[in-house]
C-alpha cells in the first residue's frame, strides 16, 4: 500500500544585496528533509536486496515496512522538529524515511566543547519494538568509553549496554530525541573518564582525578583531530554547516588550545573571555604528552581553519607552536622536537607559505659574512 508522507518544506530567508535587490537564501534549520543519503552508514542495511540480518540487526526489506511503522516514524519527525535543543541538528531523508543523521555540538564545560559529533541513525523495520540503530562517525578515533572507534555506541537506552529496566528502551515511551539528548548529557559529559565502569569506585580521589584529567586531555586532542577530518570530509547535507561552524568557532578553539597547553585552564574549562569556568585562577598541571601532541597538531589546526576561511586576527600571524619551551621539562622538549620532524615540518612549511613568511637564512651558509659586510 502506497503511503503519502507529509514532508516538511525547506524554508528560505530574504536578504538584501549591496544593490538593494532582495535575494532568498537557504536557512540551515535544526530539522529538515533532504534527498541524498548516499554516504549514510545504514544505507544498505534495510535494502530489499539483502535478505539476511546484519550484525547490527538490520537487513530486513525497507519496502515491506508497515504503515504503522511509517506512522511512528512520522511522529518521531514531528517530535524532533519541535523539541530539538539548540545544540543538536537533524536531517531526515524523503526517499528513505528509515534513515536520519544528527550532529551534536559539544557543550561548554566539557573536553568536547565546540566540536561536532555526527551520528547516523536507522529505524528497524519493527520499530519501535526495537530501539533505533546508532552509528558514531568516529574517523577511527575513540573519544569516549561509550563511543568506539568502529562507530559502536554503548548506551542502555539503545540496549547496547547493561542497565536498569528504567534505563532500557521502552517501545511505548522512548524516542530518538531521548537518545540524542542522552548521548549529549550522559556520554559527551564533563568527565568522560568515569563513563568506564570501575573508574573511581575505589578510595583515592586524587589518583582518579589525575587519571580523569589525563583522559580529558586526550579527548580534547582527538576532538581537534576530528575537526580536521570533518573539514576535509564533511558528511553529506552538512557541508555548509560544518564550514560555517568552524569559521565561527576557530578563534575560540585556538584560544582554548593555547590556554590548555600553557596551563592557564584545565581542559574543558576555558571560556571565550579568557577565564576558567572551574573557578580556579591558578596554573594547572599539564602532561608533557599533551603538550607534545598538541604542539604537533596546533599548526595543522590553524592551517585548516585558515583554509576554511576563518577570520583569525592575531592567530593568522602565528607560525610557531603556542608552547613556552622554556617552561617545559627536558623530556617535553625532546617530545616536541621529535614531533617537529617529518609531517609536522611539512605542515610548518605550508603554514609559512600561506602566511608569506620566508625561511630564515643562517649566517655562514649563504655566502653572507658574519659581520654583515
Amino acid at each position: 500500500m502506497a503511503l503519502s508522507l507529509p514532508l516538511p518544506v525547506p524554508q528560505q530567508q530574504q536578504t538584501t544585496t549591496t544593490n538593494g535587490e532582495i535575494q532568498e537564501t537557504d536557512i540551515f534549520h535544526q530539522f529538515d528533509v533532504v534527498s541524498d543519503s548516499s554516504d549514510h552508514h545504514y544505507l544498505d542495511s534495510n535494502d530489499s536486496s539483502r535478505s539476511k540480518k546484519t550484525k547490527d540487526g538490520g537487513g530486513d526489506s525497507f519496502k515491506n515496512i508497515s504503515s504503522g511503522v511509517c506512522k511512528k516514524i512520522m511522529q518521531e519527525w514531528k517530535i524532533l522538529e519541535k523539541h530539538l535543543p539548540d545544540s543538536i541538528y537533524v536531517r531526515v531523508h524523503e526517499n528513505r524515511i528509515d534513515l536520519l543523521r544528527a550532529v551534536i555540538i559539544g557543550v561548554a564545560g566539557t573536553p568536547y566543547h565546540d566540536g561536532l559529533y555526527f551520528f547516523d541513525i536507522a529505524f528497524p523495520p519493527d520499530y519501535p519494538a526495537r530501539p533505533p540503530l546508532v552509528y558514531y562517525r568516529s574517523f577511527g578515533l575513540r573519544i569516549n568509553p561509550n563511543l568506539y572507534a568502529n562507530g559502536r555506541v554503548c548506551l542502555s537506552l539503545l540496549n547496547t549496554w547493561p542497565g536498569r529496566k528504567s534505563e532500557k528502551w521502552d517501545s511505548s515511551e522512548s524516542t530518538v530525541l531521548q537518545v540524542l539528548v542522552s548521548i549529549q548529557a550522559l556520554v559527551l559529559n564533563e568527565k568522560p573518564y568515569y563513563n568506564e565502569p570501575g573508574n573511581g569506585v575505589l578510595p583515592g580521589r586524587a589518583i582518579w582525578e589525575k587519571k580523569s584529567n589525563a583522559y580529558s586531555e586526550n579527548v580534547f586532542f582527538l576532538s581537534c583531530k576530528t575537526m580536521l577530518f570533518l573539514l576535509r570530509r564533511p558528511p553529506k547535507n552538512f557541508e555548509g554547516f560544518v564550514a560555517g561552524h568552524f569559521r565561527e568557532k576557530a578563534s575560540a578553539i585556538l584560544s582554548a588550545c593555547n590556554a590548555y597547553i600553557n596551563g592557564q585552564a584545565r581542559v574543558g574549562y576555558y571560556r571565550n573571555d579568557g577565564s576558567c569556568s572551574s573557578g580556579s585562577s591558578s596554573t594547572v598541571d599539564v602532561s608533557d604528552k599533551f603538550k607534545g601532541l598538541m604542539g604537533q597538531l596546533y599548526p595543522e589546526l590553524l592551517l585548516g581553519f585558515m583554509r576554511n576561511g576563518a577570520s583569525l586576527g592575531d592567530f593568522g600571524e602565528q607560525s610557531a607552536m603556542p608552547i613556552e619551551i622554556k617552561t617545559m621539562s627536558l623530556k617535553a622538549k625532546t617530545v616536541v622536537q621529535r614531533k617537529q620532524s617529518g609531517f609536522a615540518r611539512t605542515v610548518f612549511g605550508k603554514l609559512k607559505r600561506v602566511l608569506g613568511l620566508k625561511k630564515k637564512i643562517k649566517s655562514g651558509k649563504s655566502g653572507v659574512k658574519k659581520n654583515g659586510f
